[in-house]
């Protein structure tokens, strides 16, 4: 099957490997249909993050259709369409139950999905999946698009709001205008704040973010960027923060934008390694973030809110390509040439 292979920072290639087969009970093996390049992905494409060379594709977004399951698979038969969450929650652990399974306690770390490819192995299946109704080809291509936006974008946007605790009436700033701080703002949107502040440099991500619910566009970084925050604030800072980068400057950013108690939900993969907590003390500043609940907010909100017409998450993708052409959506992302390149497999 092809596969996407590390080959070096800034060079990802299509190999022929063997076809991942059933490990253990409650594995599934897919067949991808949708895949994408997450800017997580960009880390190491970018030589940010230490990766060996000549390793598996870092994929972990994926629609698919079920090729086979493991003995202990009741949920799904092979044929079943599915929304492929990165999480894998085992669903029944302390973190599963509680709601957040971007923490399971049953998780291996060391497991590589390599969704950029023709099939993958997926892990802790029998919760974690999500069945979609119907078949690939009962959807528009649009529709797909943000199907495969619930495998982790929209869901970690949504995650930001809600360990932020977003509420009706709010103020929200959002860091970030990449595909997760849009799908931020579409998901303060979606929880009812009254006023969303989206920090974009970028046209045509601003524009996304307008059309997703944002009032205003602060294009400003660092302290120009806080202190235009504070204008539009009457010097008070926002009631919610939802941090979707992981730099150093955009959780500075994120902290100081924040009214006194405010909560700031950090879901941006955390790039520095230390963070001084003496500011936030003082100005009674929460900090709440992590993995997404994707598996959880698919079920719960997130994919009736698509199938309904609600959201059209999928609009981030704004470039595709095939399979065979996966550099190609890597440098689209790594060239800001597309907030998020959207790879056709089947």
């Amino acid at each position: 099957m092809k596969d996407t292979i590390f080959i070096k920072p800034g060079q990802m290639a299509i190999e022929d490997v063997d076809k991942p087969t059933i490990q253990a009970p409650d594995d599934v093996i897919l067949h991808i249909v949708r895949t994408c390049v997450c800017g997580s992905d960009l880390w190491n494409y970018r030589g940010i993050d230490a990766t060996a060379p000549h390793s598996q594709n870092p994929g972990h977004e994926a629609i698919a259709t079920v090729d086979a399951v493991g003995s202990a698979i009741t949920t799904l038969i092979p044929g079943d369409f599915v929304i492929a969450p990165f999480t894998h929650g085992c669903g029944h652990c302390a973190a599963c139950r509680a709601g957040f399974e971007g923490g399971c306690l049953n998780h291996d770390d060391n497991f590589s999905m390599g969704a950029q490819a023709e099939y993958m192995r997926y892990q802790h299946a029998e919760w974690s999946l999500v069945k979609i109704p119907g078949q690939p080809s009962d959807y528009s291509e649009d529709m797909l698009k943000s199907l495969l936006a619930l495998a982790d974008v929209m869901a970690t946007g949504y995650h930001a709001a809600r360990v932020a605790r977003v509420k009706t009436g709010d103020t929200v700033v959002v860091v970030g205008d990449g595909a997760v701080g849009l799908s931020g703002v579409l998901s303060a949107k979606m929880r009812g704040a009254k006023r969303i502040i989206a920090m974009s440099r970028h046209e045509d991500r601003a524009a996304l973010a307008r059309e997703f619910g944002a009032t205003d566009v602060v294009a400003e970084r660092g302290d120009a960027g806080v202190a235009k925050v504070m204008a539009l604030t009457n010097g008070e800072g926002a009631d919610a923060v939802l941090e979707c980068v992981g730099s150093e400057q955009s959780v500075d950013t994120a902290v100081q934008c924040g009214r006194p108690g405010a909560t700031v939900g950090r879901v941006g993969v955390p790039h520095n390694a230390k963070m001084d907590l003496r500011p936030l003390f003082f100005r009674n500043t929460q900090i709440a973030g992590g993995p997404a609940s994707v598996t959880t907010y698919d079920k719960q909100v997130l994919l009736d809110a698509v199938l309904r017409g609600e959201i059209n998450p999928g609009k981030v993708f704004t470039k595709s390509f095939k399979l065979d052409d996966i550099d190609a959506a890597y440098q689209a992302m790594d060239k800001r040439e597309a907030i998020k390149s959207y790879v056709i497999v089947d």
